[in-house]
């Protein structure tokens, strides 16, 4: 089944939140996630600097932290929304506000716009989407071995039923393989890189991987 580009929050089983990020793609596969002060990009790879002439889409900071939060996101709504629950507005109106001002992509497939919050020694995390036909945040209470995830196609409402129940992680760097290859991730098609933040007592751990 291909799904296009997910976005997953978790819990390893030491009961550390994790959200993880993966670029799926039949259009533009050759890209790679860079990680450099923290923050994570999506870029083409070498040689495919003119893919940025055909989509505006493509490229964009997909992972970064805010205070005690972390936010991962399949667009260039990842800054705002880091912005704002920076400046002290709650994950739930700073995932609300930033998608619903961005609205979904404007692309040849109205791609929507998804995104991703955890926090720091909390089990509190969420998981939003703007739709050509909706606006929809929802908190999930994590548990550890818990991982949820929503993506752009198919599997595109934050709901219980899009669930992983033996998300088994110990750092983030497991965390990008698990959400290319690994649980139910494995059955989604074409991966192309991915990238992960997790929450590691006062700091985050952020690594990214290339399928």
């Amino acid at each position: 089944m291909y799904l296009g580009r997910i976005v997953a929050i978790g819990m390893t089983p030491e009961g550390k939140a994790v959200a993880m990020y993966r670029v799926s793609s039949r259009s533009f596969p050759n890209r790679e996630a860079t990680q450099k002060g923290g923050v994570v990009s999506i870029m083409p790879r070498e040689g495919f600097e003119d893919d940025l002439k055909k989509s505006p889409y493509i490229a964009y900071n997909c992972v970064r932290p805010a205070g005690e939060y972390g936010v991962v996101s399949n667009g260039s709504q990842t800054d705002p929304i880091a912005e704002k629950i920076a400046m002290g507005l709650p994950p739930r109106d700073a995932l609300t506000l930033t998608l619903l001002a961005m609205d979904y992509e404007k692309d040849d497939y109205n791609t929507p716009r998804i995104a991703a919050v955890i926090k720091q020694d909390s089990s509190e995390a969420y998981l939003g989407i703007v739709r050509k036909d909706a606006v929809i945040v929802r908190s999930f209470d994590l548990k550890p071995g818990d991982a949820y995830y929503i993506s752009t196609y198919e599997k595109d409402t934050p709901q219980d039923e899009n669930y992983d129940a033996g998300f088994d992680v110990a750092n983030a760097l497991e965390a990008c393989t698990y959400i290319t290859k690994k649980g139910v991730f494995a059955d989604f098609e074409l991966p192309v890189t991915s990238a992960a933040i997790l929450a590691n007592g006062k700091t985050f751990e952020i690594a990214t991987e290339t399928v």
